[in-house]
């Protein structure tokens, strides 16, 4: 249950004056619908006021401020022209000009012979000084309510400034006074103030260097953030450790038959990550393990590995991937290991219904299935399994905790989650607290490093040379067409036009597969460029993660300006797959901005996936870097992955010194924690806390 001390902050916008359904609706686009929303809506800029030239020296272009005697009224004879008012100091003339303007509003405000004091942006129109619809107009005894420094907010079509500002401030008033959570000695030494104190600070900034990330409210408001973070990712973790497990240990026999059957020895990181997680499954508590490795580092191996061991134990195994595509491909690349070892192996996806469904569900709560390959159905009611003893989710950032804990519920199961997306430390410390972490690096022998070009599109032709050329010794490649915009219609569109023209230019045996496809037709292209029968495989993105054709040597990215670095690194994996010299072209539109020149120079310079993942984060941030919506990842209003990384590794000792000393979170200090848990909407953590 929320502290009764929060429920005025988690009320609905609606529910302040002046704002109504229009005013809210546009609210909501740009902060949220509660009040908590607005005030953690911190601003992104600042306007200042302190300018107050006289009128004779007002700098044309600038935000001013200045004392004036109104003139006299010119309203227009035509509405569509501007309504003017002159006003004038003692040195030149100002109009004040105001389009669709209500006449009575501005007699009122504007009185003939008055005195106001005016602020906004100075302009001069044939040869005359000008301010376009003032933001602010006061009488002098109001000066004092004339911000000098006035903070701006991301804003969205036709939401009025000042209406944000306006339930932004009384938001602000709705933030009661809250026991202290940090640990004063650290307060101390940070020489921050508290939450509501620092809050209101940063919602008035004096100067630019106030909105910076490293300003000192700003980073007590981090820190606080990122403690509500650390701190519940702590709680569910102390808790899945006490859930009870058991120990899974196999004797080794099927497990030798698949490694005499591998084309290839394992590397010592493989070795290393295998034994890791053994370990972990023969542990009477439950394993919870994400295994990072770079693409193309041989992650499936080591995991069908461990769900031999589990089948060994005399348990089921499940390997879970985010789409169709990938889960037939690794039924596809594990079938043959299966087969030498006599395991049981089935697939289960949207595709498979009615009696074929029926028939594997029944085996699976038989036991005659020992592992399931399959989508997110396997999370689905029906799916029971015999005895569930280990769980594997392949793209690991498509899952968030709650789908985890779902996960855990089948049974007592271990869950090792796998990505081929490396994460930076920092990333994978907030979103992966709970979880031990084991790092496959460098790539299996034989596979030889990939040439990575960047090329401007004025040279497209000779990349169609090049394929041409290389087409007719027998290479395979892959064609990647940009995300055009928000539209997949539109994406489908230029794929569909590049695949016409290079079919032109070299062929029939050109292929396309994207998103809208149904599955099998998707399949069926695969194959075909599996099979060699396709050489050129033109594609939307839907190809980012794990198809695995080794005889495929070249990528071709158009418009690689438009790609994130982790997702341009995820796509030249799909080559360098087998023994042939792999090349990636990188196509660029000129001229490119200074982002997208940093981020190919990293590319044509490293293929570190983890060296790129930590440069991908200072060059995006952590918001964009998996598209946090969809990634499981948490979102964070107030902390800058990038900017607040110290804050991060400080927060997370707090958070395991916390539990250490109070694990209920029942003293004061305790107390105050489960407020900021709840502050931050980390409620999961807190009903963890009460239920045991």
């Amino acid at each position: 249950m929320r502290p009764s001390i929060l429920f005025p902050l988690f009320a609905e916008t609606r529910t302040l004056p002046g704002i109504g359904p229009r005013l809210e609706k546009m609210i909501a686009r740009v902060a949220g619908t509660r009040l908590v929303d607005l005030a953690l809506d911190l601003p992104s800029g600042i306007i200042d006021r302190s300018y107050r030239p006289r009128l004779i020296d007002a700098q044309e272009g600038r935000i001013a401020t200045f004392v004036v005697n109104v003139l006299d009224h010119l309203p227009p004879f035509d509405r569509r022209q501007p309504y003017r008012v002159r006003c004038s100091d003692d040195s030149a003339i100002i109009e004040l000009i105001f389009f669709r303007a209500d006449n009575s509003y501005l007699t009122r405000t504007l009185p003939l012979g008055s005195k106001r004091l005016i602020s906004g942006r100075v302009e001069r129109f044939n040869g005359k000084l000008q301010m376009p619809h003032p933001d602010h107009v006061l009488a002098p005894e109001e000066a004092a309510n004339l911000p000098m420094q006035e903070p701006v907010y991301g804003l969205t079509e036709g939401l009025p400034p000042k209406s944000l500002a306006k339930a932004i401030r009384a938001s602000l008033e709705k933030v009661p006074p809250m026991a202290e959570w940090l640990d004063p000695e650290y307060l101390r030494r940070r020489g921050w103030t508290t939450f509501g104190a620092a809050l209101h600070a940063a919602h008035a900034p004096q100067s630019e260097a106030e909105l910076q990330p490293t300003a000192p409210d700003r980073m007590r408001l981090a820190y606080d953030e990122l403690l509500a973070n650390q701190l519940a990712l702590v709680l569910i973790r102390a808790r899945l450790r006490n859930v009870k497990g058991r120990s899974l240990k196999g004797d080794g026999h099927l497990k030798q038959k698949a490694i005499a059957a591998l084309p290839f020895s394992l590397t010592p990181a493989q070795s290393q990550a295998l034994a890791e997680i053994e370990a972990d499954m023969a542990a009477p508590a439950r394993m919870l393990r994400l295994l990072q490795g770079d693409v193309g580092a041989g992650k499936t191996i080591v995991a069908f590995l461990a769900l031999l061991d589990a089948v060994e134990a005399g348990t089921q195994g499940a390997l879970m991937a985010p789409t169709e595509l990938l889960t037939r491909q690794h039924m596809a690349a594990l079938a043959p290991f299966a087969a030498t070892t006599g395991v049981r192996m089935a697939l289960l996806t949207g595709r498979e219904r009615g009696a074929p469904r029926e028939q594997i569900l029944a085996a699976l709560a038989k036991g005659e299935i020992d592992i399931l390959v399959g989508t997110h159905a396997l999370f689905t009611d029906d799916v029971t399994f015999r005895d569930l003893g280990l769980a594997i989710v392949d793209e690991q950032h498509r899952f968030g905790v709650h789908q985890r804990l779902q996960l855990q519920s089948k049974g007592t199961t271990d869950v090792l989650v796998m990505t081929a997306t490396p994460i930076p430390r920092t990333l994978a410390l907030t979103a992966y607290g709970d979880m031990d972490v084991s790092r496959i690096a460098g790539r299996p022998p034989g596979r030889q490093p990939i040439d990575t070009r960047v090329l401007p599109a004025e040279r497209l032709e000779e990349v169609v040379a090049h394929l041409r050329g290389a087409i007719a010794k027998g290479a395979r490649a892959y064609w990647v067409c940009p995300l055009v915009e928000e539209s997949e219609k539109i994406d489908l569109a230029a794929a569909e036009e590049r695949a016409g023209e290079l079919r032109e230019l070299l062929g029939p045996k050109v292929g396309l597969v994207h998103g809208r496809m149904k599955g099998a037709e998707r399949d069926t292209a695969m194959a075909k460029f599996k099979s060699g029968e396709l050489s050129v495989l033109v594609a939307t993105t839907v190809i980012e993660v794990g198809v695995d054709v080794p005889e495929a040597t070249i990528m071709v990215v158009e418009h690689a300006e438009r790609f994130g670095l982790a997702q341009l690194h995820q796509l030249r994996g799909r080559v360098g797959r087998g023994s042939g010299k792999s090349t990636c072209l990188l196509i660029y539109a000129s001229p490119l901005g200074e982002t997208a020149k940093a981020r190919l120079k990293t590319l044509r310079e490293t293929d570190d996936g983890f060296v790129i993942a930590e440069e991908d984060l200072k060059l995006r941030g952590a918001g964009e870097l998996l598209g946090v919506r969809q990634s499981g990842m948490p979102e964070f209003r107030l902390a800058d992955l990038a900017a607040h990384a110290e804050l991060l590794a400080a927060a997370r000792d707090d958070a395991k010194l916390i539990l250490s000393r109070d694990p209920e979170l029942k003293s004061p200090r305790g107390e105050a924690l489960r407020v900021l848990l709840y502050l931050f909407e980390r409620d999961e953590a807190v009903r963890y806390l009460r239920t045991g």
